[in-house]
Protein backbone atom coordinates (compact mmCIF):
# COMPACT_ATOMS: atom_id res chain seq x y z
CA UNK A 1 0.00 0.00 0.00
CA UNK A 2 3.01 2.62 1.07
CA UNK A 3 4.83 1.35 -1.96
CA UNK A 4 2.22 3.15 -4.28
CA UNK A 5 2.38 6.74 -2.77
CA UNK A 6 5.76 8.01 -4.42
CA UNK A 7 7.25 11.67 -3.81
CA UNK A 8 4.46 13.77 -5.13
CA UNK A 9 1.71 11.79 -2.85
CA UNK A 10 4.55 12.32 0.59
CA UNK A 11 4.53 15.97 -0.53
CA UNK A 12 1.14 16.65 -0.83
CA UNK A 13 0.33 14.61 2.78
CA UNK A 14 2.74 16.85 4.02
CA UNK A 15 1.14 19.82 3.00
CA UNK A 16 -2.34 18.48 4.81
CA UNK A 17 -0.43 17.88 7.62
CA UNK A 18 1.22 21.38 7.92
CA UNK A 19 -2.61 22.67 7.06
CA UNK A 20 -4.35 20.86 9.90
CA UNK A 21 -1.67 20.90 12.87
CA UNK A 22 0.04 23.77 11.80
CA UNK A 23 4.08 24.62 11.87
CA UNK A 24 4.73 24.74 15.28
CA UNK A 25 3.00 21.38 16.49
CA UNK A 26 4.40 19.06 13.71
CA UNK A 27 8.02 18.97 16.00
CA UNK A 28 5.84 17.67 18.73
CA UNK A 29 4.22 15.34 16.12
CA UNK A 30 7.68 13.81 14.57
CA UNK A 31 9.12 13.61 18.09
CA UNK A 32 5.99 11.45 19.60
CA UNK A 33 5.98 9.30 16.48
CA UNK A 34 9.86 8.62 16.86
CA UNK A 35 9.64 8.00 20.57
CA UNK A 36 7.23 5.75 19.67
CA UNK A 37 8.57 3.67 17.12
CA UNK A 38 11.80 3.05 18.88
CA UNK A 39 10.08 1.73 21.68
CA UNK A 40 8.15 -0.67 18.96
CA UNK A 41 11.67 -1.57 18.21
CA UNK A 42 12.97 -2.50 21.40
CA UNK A 43 10.01 -4.52 21.95
CA UNK A 44 9.87 -6.32 18.74
CA UNK A 45 13.57 -6.76 19.42
CA UNK A 46 12.99 -7.87 23.11
CA UNK A 47 10.30 -10.60 21.83
CA UNK A 48 12.66 -11.64 19.68
CA UNK A 49 15.52 -12.57 21.86
CA UNK A 50 13.17 -14.02 24.12
CA UNK A 51 12.25 -16.48 21.69
CA UNK A 52 15.46 -17.43 20.33
CA UNK A 53 15.98 -18.02 24.39
CA UNK A 54 13.41 -20.16 24.95
CA UNK A 55 14.04 -22.28 21.63
CA UNK A 56 17.35 -22.84 22.75
CA UNK A 57 16.60 -23.91 25.92
CA UNK A 58 13.95 -26.64 24.45
CA UNK A 59 17.30 -27.87 21.96
CA UNK A 60 19.85 -27.81 25.17
CA UNK A 61 17.62 -29.11 28.49
CA UNK A 62 19.44 -27.85 31.56
CA UNK A 63 20.27 -30.89 34.09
Amino acid sequence: MLSNIGIPGLIIILVITLIIFGPKKLPEIGSAFGKTLSEFRQSTNQIMSDEESTESEKSHPKG
